[in-house]
């Protein structure tokens, strides 16, 4: 495991309280107030008061003194309880939400920030999903170190005047099982993070074993294809057989670990020898009193407690340290796909240039497009045609700068797309893949992708017209504010695969796009639905420039200019007519569709 220095254990641990802190200032502070009062009422209860009553009853002080005493830590008692209540039950439930809440939209807000390559990288996603599952926990941790702090702090300096006033030695004894405790504790809770780390992509995997098991998505194929729950099952019992593995592996470590923190620097210590120690200086050197002895193996042992509390409180500032680093390699990602310029985007289609463009998402696979060279006229229909893996979802991802090329460039009305600011450049580009989302939202806000008081509903329902899905609507129970989807809503709509490919096709109808990208836009659509679709399609984007993937070669005859890929490569372009003349592989491809008609 990653060791760090103490100043950046330190520093990362400061770096997640001024966050919680900057979400809820009052709650942060009236939590360290109260360790601190609960502390000082503990000792002033079972130590010093405790004291000082059994002594006015051994040496015969007046009993006004004790009762006096007694009445006024009370009132102080009563006060505490109050302030506890006020604390606990209302000011912290509202404010711990709020700093988890900051902790989630700080991490959700770069994620939308990142560039989609990262998301190709195992090692990111791990680090990805372990920053995110781990940010709440982190900040119930961080209190408890807080916790953890502030009452053993408290605890030593008021139990160490006690015992500097009545027997340093005693005080040798504590801090001798603290110092064992700490180093105890910190190799334990190392032990603890290296466990973590080696499970968590096994963990990971049965996450998503689970979630395989409870998605509707996934329910009919599990139902269906009974072979895949046993495949599952299986992989679910090989991959648990690796966390036991795991845990069988560290077991010996954690248990001599545990033994020696728990045990010999704390229990052996305190209760045996100091005991001992504490009953021959009373009975045989004279050195303490008897009520002396009993106040002071309570103190002893709570603060023996309190040791071994704060005994973690290193280890787990080291803990939280190496989350927050990972935290913080998340944050700290640079995006590549950046705003190189400012320069002003046209207000109309203009032309889309690609000149050998070349493309792989790692040195390991290679280039998947090669040398690519293609032109996208003002106002034109450009149709992308080839066989699966030609590359052709990857090319529309170049064009809306997803991902810049490794080699060549792209230029939007001769100048390369880098100049323009990237979210302006993508702002007016419409664009449905073929695994859109459905959100859980209503069908305006499925629409909009926004809040529904953001549009009106009759440019939302012009959209949905041109995309064929207001029969659909007519039928909703709450038109189109009927919420979609069961996820969060009894009465949610779930939609067939064509109706969600409406909606989703009615986005681009709605958004005040020059270029509208359309990747297998009619796949989930009858024949009928297609042809409405495509007419719709035509007229919606009189104004508009248009590249569509599609398998049904049908499609692609609306198109001015077809562009087919293999292998990454342009193998060949030009209007339906003329590959079909030209008797090359769109020409058979045609024909062996077409042939399934004739």
């Amino acid at each position: 495991m990653k060791k760090h220095s103490f100043r950046k254990v330190i520093t990362d641990n400061w770096f997640l309280f001024r966050l919680c802190f900057k979400a809820a200032p009052v709650c942060a502070i009236l939590l360290i107030t109260e360790y601190i009062r609960n502390e000082v009422v503990i000792f002033l209860e079972f130590t010093f008061g405790l004291n000082y009553v059994l002594e006015c009853a051994e040496f015969g002080r007046p009993f006004r003194d004790a009762a006096v005493f007694l009445l006024c830590l009370l009132s102080f008692v009563v006060l505490g309880l109050l302030f506890n209540a006020y604390l606990y039950q209302k000011v912290q439930m509202k404010s711990m939400p709020k700093m988890k809440q900051a902790m989630k939209e700080m991490m959700y807000q770069k994620a939308r920030e990142i560039d989609l390559a990262c998301y190709d990288d195992p090692q990111f996603y791990n680090d990805y999903v372990l920053s995110v599952s781990e940010a709440e926990n982190q900040v119930d941790r961080m209190f408890g170190v807080l916790q953890g702090l502030f009452t053993g702090v408290t605890s030593i300096l008021l139990s160490g005047a006690f015992f500097a006033g009545n027997d340093p030695v005693s005080f040798l004894f504590v801090a001798v099982s603290f110092v064992a405790s700490l180093w105890a504790g910190k190799a334990l809770n190392k032990l603890n993070f290296n466990i973590r780390n080696e499970k968590n992509p096994y963990e990971r995997k049965l996450g998503y074993v689970n979630r395989v098991f409870y998605l509707n998505d996934y329910a009919k194929e599990v139902r269906l294809n009974t072979e895949v729950s046993d495949l599952l099952l299986q992989d679910f019992d090989a991959t648990n057989d690796s966390t036991l593995e795991i845990d069988r592996k560290y077991a010996g470590k954690r248990f001599f670990r545990q033994f020696a923190k728990d045990y010999l620097c704390n229990d052996f210590l305190i209760d045996v020898v100091y005991m001992v120690y504490l009953v021959y200086s009373a009975a045989v050197l004279h050195r303490i009193s008897y009520s002396n002895v009993a106040v002071m193996r309570g103190a002893a042992n709570r603060m023996k407690n309190k040791m071994r509390q704060f005994s973690g409180v290193y280890p787990q500032m080291q803990e939280i340290s190496l989350y927050v680093e990972k935290m913080q390699n998340f944050l700290n990602i640079k995006p590549e796909i950046i705003s190189r310029k400012n320069r002003a985007l046209p207000e109309k289609p203009a032309e889309i240039e690609l000149k050998n463009v070349s493309f792989g998402y790692n040195e390991k696979d290679g280039y998947i497009l090669k040398n690519i060279s293609m032109k996208i006229e003002p106002y034109s229909k450009i149709a992308i045609v080839g066989y699966n893996g030609a590359g052709k979802t990857t090319l529309i991802k170049l064009i809306m700068r997803l991902y810049d090329p490794n080699e060549g460039e792209i230029l939007l009305d001769g100048v390369n797309i880098k100049e323009y600011n990237v979210e302006e450049y993508r702002r007016k580009i419409g664009t449905v893949f073929q695994d859109f989302k459905i959100f859980a939202a209503t069908v305006k806000e499925n629409v909009l992708l926004d809040f529904a008081e953001k549009g009106s509903d009759e440019a939302v329902r012009t959209a949905i017209e041109k995309s064929g899905f207001t029969e659909r609507l007519e039928t909703l129970p709450g038109g189109l504010s009927t919420n979609l989807t069961t996820e969060f809503e009894d009465d949610g709509v779930n939609l067939s695969g064509g109706e969600g490919q409406k909606l989703a096709v009615a986005r681009v109808f709605y958004k005040e796009a020059n270029l509208i990208i359309l990747d297998e836009p009619s796949s989930a659509l009858d024949p009928i639905a297609e042809y409405h679709l495509n007419h719709s399609m035509l007229s919606a984007a009189e104004h508009k420039s248009v590249v569509f993937i599609s398998h049904r070669l049908s499609t692609t005859r609306i198109a001015d200019r077809i562009y087919m890929l293999e292998n990454g490569s342009i193998i060949e372009e030009g209007s339906h007519d003329t590959l079909l003349e030209n008797g090359g592989k769109y020409a058979k491809m045609w024909r062996v569709q077409a042939g399934q008609y004739l």
